[in-house]
């Protein structure tokens, strides 16, 4: 389906439709994505108040076939949120639509709409003495409709599962315009098809979340954190299966650091305080959220693994700084290695037998196309992977462009081999676009193709996005 620039006409027809203060030209920040891979184009910025006026976009759009692409906090890693291609689209803001509409903390329920940022929406659950467990670095500035939309992952999987499993329901506008207002809080509704898990994930190419129902939880009155130097990856699992047996859910979050991420930070984060002298080949970070005290439990793991020979050293906080601090670090991993500059990031994710095998073999096969650095992170309980590889030292990521599609290539190969994913929890964008189409099963893929072509017939949607033009 060929699809019409945002231009002048449209542009005019749209804003007799509008208060007058809704379009407006996109600044420069809406045209970029925090990579760098990819530059936005847009005919126009629409920032609408109210669902309304988002279905009065929308239904315009796909009444002249002009693209539509959903634009939330901008903190996407795949390109999902700017469209390189023309014919310039719409950018449809949702960072007006910032309000939390309700708290309901009986019934452990908020709903909020979808430019709320996410860290608005965990302290209006604080403020009730309620948790909403989704964490990221980037929630000083991500909006949860970007995060239903890519269903975002995060720190605390493990224990609360990504943003899908905390979202109840929605209020979205479809491609031809209409309203869907499907902001239940019930916890049981089998009424047919669940359009909720269609849209969450789908990365605005279904459609455009403008609220959302989400889940609450009690806040764990103990809350411990621990940096314990484990002697591999395989002993790093051994010692969260430890933990789960010691505490079952209570373990909130199980992240597994390597060397050469410390490294990073202390050369080009100096004020980040890395607390080991010298630095060990692998750390967990471990927290419980429990009832009981936490520290207590966390140190009777400790030594289980201490005994067990899987752990060498460890620090417990002693207090909420130093458990700040442990994050802190955490935290500044991605921050560096934005600043050194990869050559090729990879969000992964894979079975966890499957863990330990494939660090080492990616890391050997790398190995073998020269002197590469390899900074593999995450979040281990869930299984996902960022395996980020880097210049030699002294080198720019410049001076690898001839082969970083390889790069790519061979841990996506091995990924597959290995019953993973390539996509864990960044979504597809527009980076990922052929990954699905080389990895995806063809039967899933085809289904994905006739759902989008059945809710957006003239592919005005996100274009390019997830799936094919």
């Amino acid at each position: 389906m060929t699809l019409n620039p945002a231009d002048t006409a449209f542009c005019d027809h749209l804003a007799a439709l509008l208060p007058t203060d809704i379009l407006c030209t996109p600044e420069a920040r809406y045209l970029e994505e925090p990579r760098g891979r990819f530059a936005g184009i847009g005919g126009v910025l629409a920032r609408p108040r109210t669902v309304e006026q988002v279905a009065s976009v929308v239904r315009a759009c796909n009444v002249a076939r002009v693209g539509v692409v959903p634009y939330g906090g901008g903190t996407g890693l795949v390109g999902g949120q700017v469209q390189p291609e023309r014919p310039a689209p719409v950018i449809l803001s949702l960072e007006r639509m910032n309000r939390v509409r309700d708290v309901r903390p009986l019934e452990n329920v908020i709903v909020a709409e979808a430019g709320t940022i996410l860290a608005d929406v965990q302290s209006a659950a604080e403020a009730q003495e309620r948790l909403f467990p989704l964490s990221l670095g980037s929630e000083g500035s991500a909006r949860i409709g970007g995060n239903l939309a890519t269903n975002a992952g995060g720190v605390n999987v493990l224990r609360y599962g990504n943003a899908r499993d905390l979202c109840l329901g929605l209020e979205a506008v479809l491609p031809n315009g209409d309203i869907w207002r499907g902001l239940t809080r019930l916890r049981k509704d089998n009424t047919g098809y669940d359009l909720r898990n269609l849209l969450v994930g789908a990365e605005g190419t279904l459609g455009v979340i403008t609220a959302a129902a989400l889940k609450l939880f009690p806040r764990p009155s103990s809350v411990g954190t621990a940096l314990m130097v484990v002697k591999s990856p395989e002993a790093a699992l051994k010692l969260l299966a430890m933990a789960r047996d010691e505490v079952g859910e209570g373990v909130s979050s199980f992240e597994l650091l390597h060397r050469q991420g410390l490294e990073f930070v202390q050369e080009v984060l100096p004020d980040v305080r890395v607390p080991f002298e010298d630095f060990p080949e692998w750390t967990a970070l471990i927290e419980f959220g429990l009832a009981q005290d936490a520290n207590d439990a966390l140190e009777r793991v400790f030594s289980a693994g201490l005994e067990a020979d899987l752990v060498s050293d460890g620090l417990i906080a002693q207090s909420d700084s130093q458990r700040m601090a442990f994050w802190g670090l955490r935290e500044a991993i991605p921050q560096a290695n934005k600043i050194v500059g990869s050559i090729a990031s990879h969000d992964i994710s894979l079975p966890l037998d499957e863990l330990p095998g494939f660090i080492s073999k990616a890391r050997g096969a790398l190995a073998e196309l020269g002197p590469l650095r390899v900074n593999c992170f995450g979040h281990l309980g869930d299984g996902n992977l960022h395996f980020n590889v880097f210049p030699a030292a002294g080198r720019h990521r410049g001076e690898y462009d001839n082969i970083r599609a390889q790069v790519t290539d061979i841990v996506h190969e091995l990924v597959y081999v290995c019953s993973g994913s390539f996509s864990a929890e960044h979504g597809l964008g527009r980076m990922k676009v052929a990954d699905l189409e080389r990895y995806g099963d063809p039967t899933r893929l085809a289904a994905m193709r006739a759902i989008k072509l059945a809710l957006d017939p003239n592919g005005i949607m996100n274009p390019g996005a997830v799936l094919r033009a």
